[in-house]
């Protein structure tokens, strides 16, 4: 995760002198027109989803190639939009709220009907899945006893003491530390940039570096750290089904048909066994698993 994390910097950095934020060399390398480029986020799940996509478009004889890990949404949506990547597993509402900050809506439909609207020209998504992978304000079970938590409600008193963790751009989303503000009038003491619900946000919640943390609803390490997700009764975040964002250049109906399979198949519960498959103590590689769970699937 160090070594993702100094190369998001790399690149952010390049970005910032006006490069393209996926090849730095301050030329943008559009995908080819006769294959779909398919992109994945800087965590696991992501990467999962991305090789599901790849790997069932490619056994259609549909032409793929993989731009895994490239960073975070900041990063890959700019790609996205200068053609450099055709396709990439998303988030309805917090794509939302990333093209859209005053996005009021927080329902599945209502979230998926305004996304759709809401979306640069040239882009669009497919079918949303019932699956939903949310942002969550996470705390051990320790502290949820020691402060009486179970919602961030119940957190708002003791924010000003207590040091939150998760990835740097949790400090500026609306989605993020400025929406906690907003709709609960949460501050906390301190922020430390850690990494995207991966081992360092874990590590510090265990070890009492943060108190509270944002990590991913079918994140497998809540489970099996018995971390407690406090509920979010003002919906800071918002619906977050999973579905395809892609080049409507490239979203032949061969290729609609393709990853609407995938969406009307996956729900949460499958998401998570999933993840916890990712983080079994063999470590499969992201394609494998995606490989077992196509066939399953009947995809």
């Amino acid at each position: 995760m160090k070594r993702i994390a100094t190369a998001v910097a790399a690149v952010m950095l390049l970005s910032a002198c006006g490069g393209d934020p996926l090849t730095g060399d301050g030329k943008t390398d559009p995908a080819p027109t006769d294959t779909i480029v398919v992109g994945s986020a800087n965590f696991p799940e992501s990467r999962l989803l991305s090789e599901i996509y790849a790997e069932a478009l490619s056994a259609k004889g549909i032409k793929v190639s993989k731009k895994p890990n490239i960073g975070n949404r900041e990063l890959y949506f700019k790609g996205v939009q200068d053609g450099s990547i055709d396709l990439i597993p998303e988030y309805t509402g917090v794509l939302l709220k990333h093209v859209n900050k005053e996005a009021p809506e927080v329902g599945a439909d209502e979230v998926y009907a305004a996304l759709k609207k809401a979306l640069p020209a040239g882009l669009i998504v497919l079918d949303k899945s019932s699956a939903e992978d949310k942002d969550a304000v996470v705390v051990t079970k320790q502290i949820a006893a020691q402060y009486s938590l179970k919602s961030i409600d119940d957190l708002v008193p003791y924010c000003k003491d207590l040091v939150f963790g998760g990835p740097p751009e949790f400090q500026n989303r609306p989605d993020g530390l400025p929406g906690l503000k907003a709709k609960y009038a949460c501050e906390f003491k301190e922020f430390k940039a850690l990494d995207v619900g991966g081992p360092l946000t874990v590590a510090g919640l265990k070890d009492n570096t943060v108190q509270a943390a944002d990590l991913f609803t079918t994140d497998a390490a809540i489970k099996a750290n018995e971390f407690v997700v406090l509920e979010d009764p003002k919906n800071v975040f918002a619906a977050q089904n999973v579905l395809p964002l892609i080049n409507e250049k490239k979203a032949s109906q061969q290729v609609r048909d393709t990853l609407n399979a995938i969406s009307k198949k996956l729900d949460t519960k499958t998401l998570l066994e999933l993840n916890q498959k990712l983080s079994s103590p063999d470590k499969p590689e992201p394609e494998k698993v995606a490989k077992e769970w196509l066939a399953s699937a009947g995809i």
